[in-house]
């Protein structure tokens, strides 16, 4: 049977959109549970991070395709895997029948607004996923692949590293020990962020050229298009361009990332999150500076309301990021002293749990180290091993080596950070984005995944897609 026809029959499209909208067969989650147990993986997007991604996927799986819309990763990873079949265009990828009908996993580590449309033609396959944090660029898209990854079977994993450490593992524990009591308020800051974004950038930039070697079609993808740009640096003959978006910038603007919120709180609010059982929020607000369409905000303090929950009080959770009148925003004062040491400094990324027995204070972004006061609550307690959750302690690679372990097992709950849990840390914080580009708070149903009453909010909560990359939803 010809492709086109096949195509053409069942989805009733025009020849120019073939080759994207087309879902291979799938096949049995558990193919690879064979005599020699090894597995084939895909990676999409193989440069920054995506680069470490693949390399630790590659030592426990046989790596058989490469994807990056920038010809200079691709080139880097190809020195490598020379076997490995490569495409600018993941939807090309899964377009290829030999590469689907092979492949048993897919590391993703595109920009934010690529992950879930890549992660979805995955697991529509019936392949497992590893997909870098955040997990998705938008709310719906969060609920939206954990619904998938449980209809088709796969194990997931979203790439937060900080849930191997042991620290965290352990902590999370002691909170839901009791250790610190009831906990109903919760504050977390970054050190993000720490890329072009207002008030430096507010507005587009000029149009330049495409840097030789990227395609730059492939890069917007499901985002509205608009030209490459560059910022101009220097002056006279050392003048130069740098680029707006691509390799690194783009997380400061609301088409291609999440901001700081989006990029940091999978890691800094995760032990919270998890020991706090928490879930969708009920509600939402924000305060924060020189908003605009373009690019994430200069400062922002988001508060989220999560309800009560097996048995467990009400929760409000703070966030600040940024600077406002030049002075880092962080939790209150009164509230600091009580975990700092005379004359310590507070660290630019960490969290503060407040208890009804005592504070729960981490000075790292992952969570991993932590301090108690009242010391004498854990007197003789160990605070760095886990004692019931699996000890891994091996950063990146120990998430892949579980995310692994839980192909092999067919028990996608091996992997911790898996969908069941990363899309709810992921769609909660990006609810703080929401709050923070309309200005207004609002109620939010995590059933129907709708704000109420706020046609803003849920203009922002699901978005629409570029032609040609609009079937997210789609079989």
């Amino acid at each position: 049977m010809s492709r086109s026809m096949t195509r053409r029959q069942a989805l009733g499209t025009s020849a120019a959109g073939l080759g994207y909208f087309f879902t291979a067969p799938s096949f049995a989650a558990a193919r690879i549970a064979g005599a020699n147990g090894r597995l084939s993986v895909v990676g999409i997007g193989v440069g920054g991070k995506g680069s470490s991604d693949i390399d630790n996927a590659s030592s426990l799986m046989d790596v058989i395709a490469i994807c990056d819309i920038d010809e200079g990763n691709l080139g880097n990873k190809a020195k490598k895997w020379a076997q490995a079949k490569k495409f600018f265009d993941f939807r090309k990828l899964f377009d290829d029948s030999e590469i689907v009908r092979n492949m048993d996993a897919a590391t993703i580590s595109t920009p934010d607004h690529t992950h879930a449309l890549a992660a979805a033609m995955a697991i529509r396959n019936k392949k497992h996923v590893y997909v870098q944090k955040p997990l998705t660029h938008s709310v719906f898209e969060a609920h939206y692949l954990k619904k998938l990854a449980k209809q088709n079977g796969v194990c997931t994993q979203m790439g937060n590293q900080g849930t191997a450490a042991s620290g965290l593992r352990r902590a999370v524990e002691l909170v839901q020990e009791g250790v610190i009591g009831p906990v109903k308020e919760v504050h977390v800051w970054t050190n993000r962020p720490i890329w072009p974004q207002a008030p430096q950038v507010i507005q587009r930039l000029p149009e330049a050229p495409v840097p030789e070697g990227v395609h730059w079609d492939e890069f917007i993808g499901p985002a509205p298009f608009r030209p490459f740009a560059a910022s101009a640096m220097g002056d006279g003959p050392k003048r130069k361009l740098k680029s707006a978006y691509h390799p690194f910038a783009w997380r400061g603007y609301w088409d291609f990332g999440t901001g700081a919120i989006g990029d940091m709180a999978c890691h800094t609010a995760n032990m919270a999150f998890m020991a706090l059982k928490l879930g969708s929020p009920s509600s939402v607000s924000a305060e924060a500076g020189d908003v605009n369409p373009e690019t994430c905000p200069s400062f922002a303090h988001v508060v989220l309301n999560f309800p009560a929950r097996e048995g467990l009080p009400p929760v409000t959770l703070h966030w600040y990021e940024g600077k406002k009148n030049g002075e880092k925003l962080t939790p209150p004062q009164a509230l600091l002293e009580k975990v700092l040491k005379p004359g310590e400094k507070l660290a630019n990324s960490g969290s503060l749990m407040v208890g009804e027995k005592g504070l729960l204070f981490s000075p790292s972004d992952y969570g991993s180290e932590i301090r108690i006061t009242p010391a004498g609550i854990v007197e003789g307690k160990n605070l760095t091993k886990p004692e019931k959750l699996a000890i891994n302690n091996k950063g990146d690679q120990g998430q892949k080596d579980e995310w692994v372990e839980a192909i092999k097992a067919n028990k996608p709950e091996l992997a911790l950070s898996n969908f069941d849990y990363a899309s709810m840390l992921t769609a909660a914080f990006l609810l703080g984005n929401v709050a923070i580009r309309t200005g207004k708070p609002f109620e939010f149903d995590g059933e129907t995944v709708t704000a109420k009453n706020s046609p803003e909010a849920n203009a922002l909560i699901k978005t629409e897609y570029r032609k040609g990359w609009d079937m997210l939803e789609k079989a």
